[in-house]
């Protein structure tokens, strides 16, 4: 099983490899930034663990569970 932004420690970072999310959802990774080989940095998460936030492109973004579990990391 590939890595995922799920996995990453606070300050982490990992390069997208791809997501594996379908429909809407991958639409609006792909809108925000989310495409293979962006450097991906892991913010925090909130108090029980979603949303979390992280670090691309130049911007922070929060991400459901699903998402951050769709995304994968070379």
């Amino acid at each position: 099983m590939s890595k995922t932004v799920d996995d990453l420690t606070q300050g982490e970072t990992g390069i997208i490899k791809n997501y594996t999310s379908k429909g809407e959802i991958a639409k609006r990774l792909k809108e925000m930034g989310v495409v293979s080989g962006t450097s991906i940095e892991l913010k925090g998460k909130a108090p029980l663990g979603y949303p979390i936030e992280v670090r691309i492109q130049g911007f922070n973004l929060a991400l459901r569970k699903d998402e951050a579990q769709a995304i994968e990391l070379e």
